[in-house]
């Protein structure tokens, strides 16, 4: 391996760890907040992939700019389907019909994106999907660097908004410890519908990022929800900082392995932590209290 070549599989794999924190980001919320297992965050982002795509084919504008309906549809679309469907769930068997649930879900995503769209692989076309950068030998797409980007400003933002307001103070106290913060009186009901919201919001900013430089296709969920909770259970479950951590180092760890082994195989490696993790450490390597009451 030449010095080049390591230094752009470091770079890369920054990159797509960013991306990946993105991308877990909201699942690390349903967990915390609801104890939901949401397999059809992977559909929403694909969901969110396809509306920038058409926005960008209707309009011609870069499909970044679809963020300004997509981020709020979202939202509204994670409040409703909290207070419609996940706040009816007994709380005993909550996380396991979550999955039945979510599962169906995803289903139901993929069946109207194949409907609409049909099963033809798209992709964004763009002036500058092309364009890449020099660095110390290393060639880095232009596009990877603007989704890198958009996961650093919107995980930016998702920290400010958990560590310095009131909404996300009340959001970490429901995610620690539910009946403590109905008792000073905190509307948990609420917060969690919130909740949801912001992490299906977190999915059209993850979908509109792997949109730029991934072809879609209905039934790429599947691809992604493995790995995605893989990262989650590595980071422990409910911790936002766990998750990026360790969407970081799988991020770095598929990139050099992809040298080797190739990119199929490469994609092992995170279930191969997964397992480690599970036989190790339970309740992930950055997770507390809240991740061993799953």
């Amino acid at each position: 391996m030449t010095g080049s070549l390591l230094l752009q599989s470091l770079v890369l794999g920054v990159l797509l760890g960013g991306l990946y924190a993105l991308l877990a980001a909201g699942l690390t919320l349903y967990f915390g907040v609801m104890r939901v297992v949401m397999i059809a965050h992977s559909a929403f982002l694909i969901l969110a992939a396809y509306l920038a795509w058409f926005f960008t084919r209707q309009t011609g504008l870069d499909p970044m700019l679809s963020l300004l309906f997509t981020v709020p549809l979202f939202f509204g679309i994670g409040v409703l389907m909290q207070r419609l469907l996940i706040s009816r769930l007994r709380p005993a068997t909550l996380t396991m019909m979550s999955v039945l649930l979510t599962f169906s879900i995803a289903l139901l995503i993929e069946g109207v994106l194949g409907f609409a769209f049909t099963g033809t692989h798209r992709r964004i076309r763009l002036p500058y999907s092309g364009a890449h950068l020099e660095f110390f030998g290393a060639s880095i797409a232009v596009v990877k660097l603007i989704a890198f980007g958009l996961a650093a400003l919107s995980l930016a933002g998702l920290y400010i908004l958990l560590k310095r307001t009131r909404f996300g103070q009340a959001l970490r106290a429901t995610m620690q410890h539910r009946e403590a913060a109905q008792l000073v009186g905190i509307n948990t009901d609420r917060v969690a519908g919130f909740g949801f919201g912001l992490g299906l919001a977190t999915a059209a900013i993850g979908g509109t990022a792997l949109a730029l430089d991934s072809t879609i296709y209905p039934s790429l969920h599947w691809h992604w929800i493995g790995p995605l909770m893989a990262i989650i259970v590595v980071g422990g479950l409910g911790s936002v900082p766990g998750a990026a951590i360790a969407a970081m180092a799988l991020g770095l760890g598929q990139s050099l392995l992809q040298i080797p082994l190739g990119t199929t195989w490469a994609q092992t490696f995170f279930y191969l932590a997964l397992f480690a993790t599970l036989m190790l450490r339970p309740q992930g390597f950055f997770g507390g209290r809240l991740a061993q009451r799953f």
